[in-house]
């Protein structure tokens, strides 16, 4: 091997030739004699100049043999025969993880060393490689390059849109060889995988629970430092979530984007189009393993199980009530509070719950939406056509038969002969109120159990 003998004197690297060492020099100097016509950017060498050109001309002359994609460069090509032959040449001697790339090698050694010689100028913070320096500085310029031709949309990185478009194409390169499920990142692939592994790689150092996703981890220890770093500029709330704070903001524009296509009835949440879609649908998918009742929301299901577990871990820190849902622990505290946050527009009359509002509001409607199905009579309230139906008679009629004995009843609360009566069973037990009856009354829960009357029920 011939004699490396022109040596720099600043740093002391060798070279074969003369010509090598006068553009090395120029490193240290600054000095970029090559100039580009079009745009002005100078270089250190007439071959970096010309590699800079095909930028402007769109030539790519390296061209791979195997799938025919185009390079600019010659380096660039060698590098991309690697993904075809898996050859990645470059090892980390601290963890053996290979690269196909020595730069690739030169980033990830600092994980190891946590140097991050790429400093923000604007916000100081550090990274260890310049290309996430660049991608960062967007964040504070606004800057996004690069622009979907289909939709205009943009985005800070060449790879968001790379994924983005398949959202137009439908390409999912990415399938899962267990179940064929396909994907449109390879990273999502990977989570996906870690359902059939049962993986968690991500474990929180607080509470020793596990997660499939880095991300979610992140947002996990937010519940133990009690972060939220996504603050609303209307009303100052903040949320763990940048995604909640998304949907926290439509309350203020009255935006909703998600439409039903049967009903055009609109929604903040495509979570609560879907749920809505079921009332058209009648798809209840979300069924108790005990009684077998199906509910069209899994949270609804979680609130009735309760039912068959007694279990109430909503527990009022003033009187230690407890209940079995969080939403009426805080109707609940309201009494404590004396809060009363749903007004009337017309009146200026407040309540303590948006139902007993909507009933107010009736009073100045003239709405009355309850109806006897016997008399015709309507009522505002649920409760009022509850009372009737218990109370008045209709005298000749007895529409309300037993399934079991077809004897008819003038009114709806006359006690049924169901199956279980004629077995002599004696308990009842309403699901909402948890009330011990010893005869059957056959009133539907809607009626008897509004959202008014369920927490008269409960005291």
């Amino acid at each position: 091997m011939a004699e490396k003998q022109f040596r720099c004197e600043v740093c002391g690297k060798a070279f074969l030739k003369s010509s090598g060492l006068i553009i090395h020099q120029r490193i240290h100097t600054g000095e970029k004699p090559f100039s580009c016509d079009i745009c002005e950017a100078a270089f250190t060498s007439s071959s970096k100049l010309l590699r800079h050109h095909r930028i402007h001309t769109g030539e790519k002359p390296f061209i791979c043999e195997i799938c025919n994609k185009s390079f600019l460069q010659s380096s660039d090509l060698r590098v991309h025969h690697r993904t075809h032959t898996g050859e990645k040449p470059f090892t980390c001697e601290v963890c053996d993880e290979s690269f196909t790339q020595s730069s690739t090698l030169r980033v990830h050694q600092r994980i190891h060393t946590g140097e991050k010689p790429f400093k923000c100028k604007v916000c100081d913070k550090s990274f260890s490689d310049s290309s996430a320096l660049r991608r960062h500085r967007r964040i504070h310029t606004g800057e996004k390059p690069f622009r979907c031709e289909v939709c205009d949309k943009s985005f800070l990185q060449s790879f968001d849109l790379r994924v983005h478009l398949r959202t137009h194409t439908g390409e999912r390169p990415f399938t899962c060889e267990v179940c064929d499920e396909s994907f449109t990142q390879s990273s999502s692939l990977n989570v996906h995988k870690r359902t059939h592994t049962g993986e968690r790689p991500f474990t929180c150092k607080v509470c020793d629970k596990s997660f499939s996703w880095s991300s979610t981890l992140r947002l996990h220890r937010r519940t133990h430092t009690g972060e939220r770093p996504y603050t609303c500029e209307v009303c100052d709330e903040s949320f763990l979530w940048s995604s909640t704070l998304r949907i926290h903001q439509r309350i203020h524009t009255g935006e909703k984007p998600f439409k039903c296509e049967v009903c055009e009835k609109s929604f903040a949440q495509s979570s609560n189009l879907l749920v809505h879609q079921r009332t058209h649908t009648g798809e209840r998918p979300f069924t108790c393993e005990v009684c077998e009742e199906s509910f069209s929301r899994a949270s609804t299901l979680r609130v009735h199980q309760q039912i068959h577990t007694g279990k109430k871990p909503f527990q009022c820190q003033v009187c230690d009530k407890s209940f079995a849902r969080l939403s009426n622990l805080h109707v609940h505290q309201r009494t404590h509070t004396g809060e009363k946050p749903f007004t009337c527009e017309v009146c200026d009359e407040s309540f303590t719950q948006s139902s007993n509002l909507r009933v107010h509001q009736r009073v100045h409607t003239g709405e009355k939406p309850f109806q006897c199905e016997v008399c015709n009579k309507s009522f505002s309230r649920a409760e009022k056509l509850s009372k009737h139906l218990i109370l008045r008679i209709h005298k000749g009629k007895k529409p309300f038969t037993c399934d079991v004995c077809d004897k008819s009843f003038s009114t709806v609360m006359e006690p049924l002969h169901t199956p279980t009566c004629h077995t002599g069973e004696e308990q009842f037990k309403c699901e909402v109120s948890d009330k011990i009856f010893t005869k059957f009354f056959k009133v539907p829960v809607q009626i008897v159990h509004t959202e008014e009357t369920v927490e008269m029920w409960k005291a």
